[in-house]
C-alpha cells in the first residue's frame, strides 16, 4: 500500500490490487481493469472505484471423442434419424406391411395406396404411426449408440494393426451387437404397429392396441417375433453399417476429390447421404425374407415359421414386396445416415466414415 508523506492519516492513494502482492491475487486474469484514474488528494483523499468488466468468454470446447458425451451424442443422434425417418415413410410401409399379408387384395404399390385410400380415407395412410416413431426412437438409440461403442471396444480390443487389416469385421461385429440390444427395444412396438396395420378395426393406435395385444396373447406374446426380428434386422444392420463404411470410404478415395478433413460440412454430408442410400439398396434385399416372416407371424395368432413357408414359398419370402421395399430402405437408409452425420455436426464431432479406425486407448 503507498501513503502520502505529508498526512498523519496516511491516506492510501494508490489500490492494492494494483500491486502484485497476495491481496491482488483475489481478481481473475481475465478480469479488465478500467478507469483506474484517481484523484488528486485534498483534505481527505479521494479514489475512484475501479470500473471492473468481465472479459469475453471462450468458445466452448467441442466433445470429447469416445467419451460418455460422444456415446450420449451418439445415442441422440440415432433417436432422431430412426424415429422420425421411420413415422415419415409409415404410408409406404403400411402399404408394403398389407401386401405381404394380402397379396391378393393389394397386388401392387399403386393399387395398394388405391385400396386403402378407398377402405380408410387419407388419414388411413398414418395408421400405427405412433408406435413406429416411439418404437424405432428406441431401436435408433440403441442401434448407433451402441454400434459407436461395439465398434471402439472391437478395434481396441484388436490393436491398431488388426484394426486397420480387419476393419470390415469389426463393423460388421459392431453393427451385429448393437442389433441384438436394438431390437429387444423395438420388438413390443414392432408386434403392436403390424397388428393395427394390417387388421383394420384392431385398434386405432398404440395406446388401445397395447393392452388389446396383451390380453389376447399375454405379455410373452410381444415377444414371439423377436428371434425373425433378428434374422431380419441383423443381417440388415451389419449390411447397413459394413457397406456405408466401405462406400464412403471408396468415395472418399476414388470420386471425391479432395482429402475428407479438407471437404467441407455439405459435402461431408452429401456422401453420407449417397452412401447411405446405397447401402440401403443392399440391405433391403439381404433382410427382406426375414420382413417377410416377420409380417406373417405379427398378423396371424399361433403362427409358425413353418406355416408362412408353406404360404408364401421360398421364392415369396424372398421376393414379395421388395421393389417397395428397396424404395423405401434406400431413401430410408440415406435420411437415416443424413440425420445422423448432420446430429453430429452439430454439436461438432466428425461424420461417420472415410478415416482410419480410432486409435486405441493407452
Amino acid at each position: 500500500m503507498a501513503y502520502t508523506d505529508n498526512s498523519s492519516s496516511r491516506t492510501p492513494l494508490i489500490p492494492n490490487f494494483l500491486y502484485n502482492t497476495a491481496s491482488s491475487s483475489s481478481f481473475s486474469s481475465s478480469t479488465i481493469i478500467a478507469n483506474n484514474t484517481l484523484s488528486q488528494p485534498c483534505h481527505e483523499s479521494i479514489v475512484k472505484k475501479p470500473v471492473l468488466v468481465a472479459a469475453p468468454k471462450e468458445p466452448s470446447r467441442k466433445i470429447e471423442m469416445f467419451s460418455p458425451a460422444y456415446y450420449g451424442a451418439c445415442t441422440f443422434g440415432g433417436v432422431m434419424s430412426c424415429g422420425l425417418t421411420h413415422m415419415a415413410v409409415t404410408p409406404l410401409d403400411l402399404v408394403k406391411c398389407n401386401m405381404q399379408i394380402d397379396p391378393a387384395k393389394y397386388k401392387s404399390i399403386s393399387s395398394g395406396f388405391g385400396v386403402l385410400l378407398k377402405e380408410q380415407g387419407a388419414r388411413g395412410f398414418f395408421r400405427g404411426w405412433v408406435p413406429t416413431l416411439l418404437g424405432y426412437s428406441a431401436q435408433g438409440a440403441c442401434k448407433y449408440g451402441f454400434y459407436e461403442y461395439f465398434k471402439k471396444y472391437y478395434t481396441d480390443l484388436a490393436g491398431p494393426e488388426n484394426a486397420a487389416k480387419y476393419k470390415t469385421l469389426i463393423f460388421l461385429a459392431g453393427s451385429a451387437s448393437a442389433e441384438v440390444i436394438a431390437d429387444v427395444a423395438l420388438c413390443p412396438f414392432e408386434a403392436v404397429k403390424v397388428r393395427v396395420q394390417t387388421q383394420p378395426g384392431f385398434a386405432r393406435g398404440l395406446s388401445d392396441g397395447l393392452p388389446k395385444f396383451v390380453r389376447a396373447e399375454g405379455a410373452s406374446g410381444l415377444y414371439k417375433g423377436l428371434v425373425p426380428l433378428w434374422g431380419r434386422q441383423i443381417p440388415y444392420t451389419m449390411m447397413k453399417f459394413a457397406s456405408f463404411e466401405t462406400i464412403v470410404e471408396q468415395l472418399y478415395k476414388n470420386v471425391i476429390p479432395t482429402p475428407k478433413d479438407q471437404c467441407s460440412k455439405s459435402t461431408q454430408l452429401g456422401v453420407s447421404f449417397a452412401g447411405g442410400y446405397l447401402a440401403g439398396i443392399l440391405c433391403a434385399i439381404v433382410s427382406h425374407p426375414a420382413d417377410n416372416l416377420v409380417s406373417f407371424l405379427n398378423n396371424a395368432k399361433g403362427a409358425t415359421v413353418g406355416d408362412a413357408v408353406n404360404k408364401l414359398g421360398v421364392m415369396g419370402l424372398c421376393t414379395r414386396g421388395l421393389p417397395i421395399r428397396i424404395v423405401m430402405i434406400g431413401t430410408l437408409t440415406g435420411a437415416q445416415w443424413g440425420i445422423y452425420d448432420s446430429f453430429k455436426v452439430f454439436v461438432g464431432l466428425p461424420t461417420t466414415g472415410g478415416a482410419a479406425p480410432p486409435a486405441p486407448v493407452k
